[in-house]
């Protein structure tokens, strides 16, 4: 499916961690306050700025486009993909935990609950399977295994 983009997902924090942002900027303000109103006022602004922009770096994409999967900043080239699983519930908590092999590639990101499990089939590469964090996980599934074939 090259060329062509099948699947594409941004994973942006959860409603709570952006309820977060400004409940610690007017925290930073409370704290300063006493010293400053301006400086209390900048260090809402900066600390809310500085939140905002973690956030948006830490929400990767997730993609199946131009013959590879994309998850964050890592690639693997479709033809290495195997058998791909989408897990949600205890069964995704599980695969991020107890049944986690050490070697495998993650891509997790702690508000997105459901993962999907993609096996290599490249026999030099040490790292077994990905796990990635997937708010579709069937979609995604679906997406890998339509266009590895």
């Amino acid at each position: 499916m090259a060329g062509r983009e099948s699947y594409r997902e941004r994973l942006w924090p959860s409603v709570g961690v952006w309820l977060v942002v400004p409940l610690l900027g007017a925290t930073a303000a409370v704290a300063v306050l006493p010293v400053s109103t301006v400086g209390a006022v900048v260090a809402a602004v900066t600390v809310m700025a500085a939140l905002t922009l973690w956030a948006v770096r830490a929400s990767p994409v997730v993609a199946v486009d131009d013959g590879q999967l994309v998850a964050g900043r890592a690639r693997l080239p479709l033809r290495h993909v195997g058998r791909v699983e989408a897990w949600r519930g205890e069964d995704a908590t599980a695969q991020r935990g107890p049944l986690l092999d050490g070697r495998a590639h993650l891509m997790l990101r702690g508000w997105v609950g459901p993962v999907v499990t993609v096996r290599l089939t490249d026999p030099e590469d040490p790292t077994p399977y990905w796990v990635i964090s997937t708010r579709a996980p069937e979609r995604l599934r679906d997406a890998l295994v339509g266009a590895s074939r």
